[in-house]
């Protein structure tokens, strides 16, 4: 008796067979189209992840949660101190010495944490990016997402120091009206920017570690770069390149945040600076998430 004829599949039926049964192959980054449906679908575990993070933020100190607000108010007493009161380095066009540099560290500490989360998303969670199938882009984005969260109560901080430190008689007056409210889509920008920054950070130093050890630097040398602590106009206004420091990103929604928060005379509000930011958002944002999912199947491999 003549043994059974064996059925045999080319690879045509063989991926027919897998593409309707849902499978995909490994170590293969997914379409553009599927990979952003895949994230939206994981917004329940991103909302989750960002949340834990933040929770977890200094739970094991006796203070808790405190030190996300008492942190960065020291470091803007710090620079008040040394920058405002002994070196009066914010005077020089500045009304309000205190709200200013308060804005200004409280927002830049924002963004540069949202930075060292997106560089660190994926290096200190390979354990679930190599037993884990999921968007990677969950990680940068739930870093920054905790981030602002841990976020909120401190602007509410930095809102009634800017607005008590305008009954002191050498500082100016700060007055609550209605464009306060607009510090909410000046953050938003800043948020939606900041993710952009984690998501090619996250690549690179996925990439290459070592740079992970350079990005601190590169903060402080910003820190100074964006009028965090005195006024970019009067200081590098006068250099011929200063146009760069005034309208490079984070200098851009630092004068957002503090033309909503503050009566400055050198910060009104600004259509061109708003439209600025926006632009900023949505190029950093969409430049950064494509570099980010090119290198999807790289995570966790290399």
């Amino acid at each position: 008796m003549p043994p059974p004829l064996e059925r045999t599949f080319d690879q045509a039926e063989v991926d027919s067979a897998a593409r309707e049964n849902g499978l995909e192959p490994i170590g293969v980054r997914p379409h553009l189209g599927a990979y952003l449906k895949d994230l939206w679908s994981r917004r329940s575990f991103i909302k989750v992840m960002a949340i834990s993070k933040a929770y977890a933020e200094n739970q094991n100190t006796y203070l808790g949660q405190l030190w996300t607000l008492f942190s960065p108010m020291m470091n803007a007493a710090v620079y008040v101190v040394i920058f405002g009161f002994i070196l009066q380095v914010g005077r020089a066009g500045i009304e309000n010495t205190i709200a200013f540099i308060v804005c200004g560290v409280f927002m830049f500490r924002f963004f540069e944490r949202s930075v060292m989360a997106g560089a660190h998303s994926i290096n200190k969670n390979l354990n679930l990016v190599r037993s884990v199938k999921f968007p990677r882009a969950v990680l940068p984005i739930a870093g920054v997402l905790s981030e602002l969260a841990i976020l909120g109560p401190a602007v509410v901080v930095m809102a009634v120091i800017s607005y008590v430190s305008g009954f002191l008689p050498f500082a100016g007056k700060v007055t609550i009206d209605w464009y306060w409210l607009l510090t909410i889509p000046a953050i938003g920008l800043l948020w939606i920017f900041s993710t952009g920054c984690a998501f090619l950070v996250a690549r690179w130093v996925a990439i290459t570690p070592d740079l992970d050890n350079l990005i601190p630097h590169v903060m402080r040398v910003l820190m100074y770069a964006s009028g965090v602590i005195f006024s970019i106009d009067r200081y590098l206004g006068q250099f011929s390149w200063g146009w760069i420091a005034q309208y490079q990103p984070v200098a851009v929604y630092l004068y957002l945040v503090r033309s909503c928060l503050l009566n400055e005379p050198a910060y009104p509000q600004s259509l061109f600076m708003w439209l600025l930011g926006i632009g900023w958002a949505v190029v950093f944002a969409v430049v950064g998430f494509l570099v980010f999912w090119r290198g999807e199947e790289r995570y966790g491999r290399d």
